[in-house]
Formats: C-alpha cells, sequence, structure tokens
C-alpha cells in the first residue's frame, strides 16, 4: 500500500533544483517508508531507475564499485546488465538502498555526481551509517534530508481524511473551534492515530484489515523485534546501556516528570557514563531526546542541559505495543478505554509523546523547562515543550503544556509567561476540548498539533 508523504515535495525540490549539483541522502530509522518513497519517486520523475539494495547486492555490483569507478562506462554498462534497465543521461535515477551497508558506494557519490550522467538518491538507518563511515571519505557533493514516520495529518489522508484536515487547519488559521461533531471525529481520529502509529506497514495492516488494531500492533510488534535486533549489534562499550534505556522509556514517561532518572538504571550512575546510549538512541531516530532548557530563548540549543533528559518513542503505536504485552492489550480491552477516554492507567504518556512525535515532524527539537522553588521545595513552573520561531529579526519562543485530562489548571503556564514575557510568541495548551482562548493562552485540540 502507497501512501501519500510530505517529503515527495522535498525530492521534487532537490531534483528541480540541486539533482544535477548533488546526490540526495535520506537518513531515518528503520521501516519509515524511506526505500518505498525512494523507489516511487524513481518509478514517477524519471524515465527509467536502478535501485540497489546492498543487503543482498551481487558480488558483481560490489565488484563494479571496486574496480570500475575509473572506467565509467563500463560500470555503468554493468549496472544497467545486471538490473535490466536502460539508463539514459539526465533522465534516470540511481538509488543506492541501506548505503550503511557498503560504505564504498557512499564515497563514490562524489565521482558519480561530478560525472554528470545520472541522479542519484542513497537511504539508510541514520545511526549505522554514521557508524560505517570510518574508513570513507565523506562526500561533500551529499543534500541530507530526514524522514520521520508518518505524522497525522499523512495518517488522515490514508484514511482517506483529505477534507477533516483542510477544515482543521482552516480552524486553526482563523482561531475558530470546529463543529461539535467534526470535533469528536476529529479527536476519534488522532486517538487512533496514538494507537496504530505512524509506521507505514502497521499503518497499512490497519486499513486493509478493517481497521484492526490487533493486525496493526502484529506489524508494530515486527518493528519492535526489528530494533531491539539492532541494539544487540551497538558498540559493546554500551550496548546494555542502550537497551536498558530503551526497554525503560515506558516506565519513565508514566512518571510524572517523565525525566530519564539514571539512578534507576544503576547505582551512582551519571550523564557522561549513559552520553554515548542517548546518543545511539537519538541519532538511530529509535526515540526522540527531549533537553532541559535552563535560559529559555530563542536560541535553545545554547541553553540546553543535557544532563536533564526526557526520552520519547520516535513513533506513539510502538510506544502503546512497548508498553503492553499482546495479552494486555486483548484482555484489558486498553484500545477501547484509550478510544473512549476510560484507562486507569497514565494515559497522558501516549499524549504527551504523540505531541512530541508532531512537533519532531514539524522539524522542531525538542526541549522542555522546569524552575525549583527553593522555599516550596518543589518545582513550580513545569513546561512539557518549547518552540522557537528562529528568527533572529523578531526572535520568540512559544511555551506548550499538554494536558491529556479536560480539567486542569494554568497556574504553571501563567507563572512562565509572567517570567518571561518580553520572549514569548504565543503560549498554548494542547488539550482534548475544543479550541479556545483563555487568558490569553491559545488552548487547541490535540489533533491541531501538526499546524504548529
Amino acid at each position: 500500500m502507497i501512501f501519500k508523504r510530505k517529503i515527495y515535495d522535498k525530492l521534487l525540490d532537490w531534483k528541480e533544483n540541486y539533482s544535477s549539483e548533488k546526490a540526495l541522502l535520506i537518513e531515518g530509522a528503520r521501516r519509515i517508508g524511506k526505500s518505498t518513497i525512494a523507489e516511487e519517486f524513481g518509478k514517477n520523475e524519471y524515465r527509467s531507475y536502478i535501485i540497489i539494495d546492498f543487503n543482498d547486492a551481487s558480488q558483481l555490483v560490489k565488484d563494479a564499485f571496486e574496480k570500475y569507478l575509473n572506467d565509467l562506462d563500463t560500470f555503468f554498462m554493468l549496472l544497467s546488465t545486471e538490473y535490466g534497465t536502460e539508463l539514459y543521461p539526465h533522465e534516470s535515477l540511481i538509488i543506492f538502498d541501506e548505503i550503511q551497508q557498503y560504505p564504498k558506494a557512499r564515497q563514490s557519490i562524489k565521482k558519480l555526481v561530478k560525472d554528470g550522467r545520472f541522479s542519484y538518491i542513497e537511504t539508510g538507518s541514520l545511526i549505522s551509517i554514521k557508524e560505517n563511515v570510518k574508513d570513507i571519505t565523506i562526500p561533500s557533493e551529499e543534500r541530507r534530508i530526514m524522514m520521520y514516520p508518518m505524522d497525522f495529518e499523512e495518517f488522515c489522508i490514508a484514511l482517506n481524511e483529505e477534507k477533516m484536515i483542510e477544515y482543521i487547519r482552516k480552524c486553526f488559521n482563523e482561531k475558530k473551534p470546529l463543529e461539535d461533531d467534526f470535533h469528536h471525529k476529529a479527536m476519534l481520529l488522532f486517538k487512533q492515530y496514538m494507537l496504530v502509529g505512524g509506521m507505514p506497514m502497521s499503518v497499512s495492516k490497519y486499513i486493509s484489515n478493517n481497521r484492526s488494531f490487533a493486525a496493526a500492533d502484529a506489524e508494530k510488534r515486527d518493528i519492535l523485534t526489528l530494533y531491539q535486533n539492532d541494539i544487540s549489534k551497538a558498540d559493546v562499550k554500551y550496548r546494555s546501556r542502550v537497551s536498558s534505556i530503551f526497554e525503560q522509556i515506558p516506565s519513565f514517561l508514566s512518571q510524572h516528570e517523565k525525566r530519564v532518572r539514571l539512578s534507576n538504571l544503576e547505582p551512582n550512575s551519571t550523564f557522561p557514563m549513559y552520553q554515548d546510549t542517548f546518543f545511539w538512541l537519538g541519532n538511530s531516530m529509535i526515540a526522540n531526546e527531549c533537553f532541559s532548557c535552563k535560559d529559555p530563548n530563542v536560541g535553545l540549543s545554547l541553553n540546553e542541559d543535557r544532563t536533564y533528559i526526557k526520552c520519547y518513542m520516535g513513533d506513539t503505536g510502538l510506544l502503546v505495543s512497548h508498553t503492553f504485552s499482546e495479552n494486555e492489550l486483548a484482555e484489558e480491552e486498553l484500545y477501547k478505554q484509550i478510544l473512549h477516554d476510560n484507562m486507569s492507567i497514565n494515559e497522558g504518556m501516549f499524549f504527551e509523546n504523540a505531541i512530541a512525535q508532531c512537533l519532531v515532524a514539524n522539524g522542531y527539537p525538542l526541549f522542555f523547562y522546569t524552575h525549583y522553588n527553593e522555599e516550596k521545595h518543589r518545582n513550580d513552573i513545569e513546561i512539557d515543550f518549547l518552540i522557537s520561531n528562529g528568527s533572529k529579526i523578531k526572535p520568540k519562543i512559544f511555551p506548550i503544556e499538554v494536558k491529556s485530562g479536560k480539567r486542569y489548571t494554568t497556574e504553571s503556564l501563567k507563572r512562565f509567561i509572567e517570567k518571561y514575557s518580553n520572549r514569548i510568541g504565543n503560549a498554548y495548551i494542547i488539550h482534548p476540548k475544543n479550541l479556545m482562548i483563555k487568558d490569553g493562552i491559545i488552548c487547541i485540540p490535540s489533533y491541531m498539533t501538526f499546524c504548529l
């Protein structure tokens, strides 16, 4: 099942403006659809294309990279013959799939792009790419773009709800609530998105099996197993710690602060001991890291404190399957409970993870803010997310609080607004209720997060 992905427009822009000068490297986690979108692009936008999957490329193909890069006429003849595809100058695309499995091919990009006959797209798992570049020269003739699991907008389009997406965006832009019936339907769509997630195969199984959460769950468990296998291949220096953090992500997110507490993992542990661990999880894009920002300003990353970190799953559907066993999901009817707001466990962890996923898909690095009150001996300000407009002329930050329940207080956000009033653009609360503006705070339903 082929889905409409927003990254396709970025591929078109690259083809139109940069493909004669640079190859395109699509980076992202495993199983998010990188190979599919590259092949679909080749099929639609070029007279012919070849996809070389380096997981199972023949020895003849590998020998071509070893022996014939100084004789490109022979090199292209061998590729064309091996794949039974005619190559046309300036009208053909060559895709290097799973490029991390054969770094020599990545190094060849410099010469191939300079030759100028064809266009090149590379795809690969980000962490594996970074771990497999020790003995090669990274080509400067390479443009990188990030790809993520399907976001809420893409999920709705897959469910033939384009009109709903247009209506949501219109209401967001006009700062008007949706009509009640449409609001309830949009919330139901968002809850489906939380449960199924944005991994294309999971979404495909959900749709093709009459919206079966069980069918989607089986696919997600296969992906989780794949991730666990990837972790088992990580550097032995930090492999066990990566595994430990990964397995405990649901536990950390179920706590009030949702912060990773290293003392829960092993006694006397410090952040430097886990630095490579978080690097691996973040760069594999299995997880989305969220760092504390001590002095919220437009340059959020300049004031980050990496010793305080939240670790969200890269896909919320995977988090649901990672949190519960198959039997728990079936016997406790947890899908029904989430759909109907009847969960006894911390449903907020799934809402907050989904909001993090939406922000990352929109290109925002994740930061949070806390302020410790010495007199009260507790945090008196806790802001779930901070985003910035990135402007150097009119820099502004936008605090975001996530509320999974319909009853909540806004004191923490109000204190933050008062403390940093001159730096703030809009302040947002993301909640299950319809859009409203209260005390200058824009309260939006969770399904509008993709509009930010």
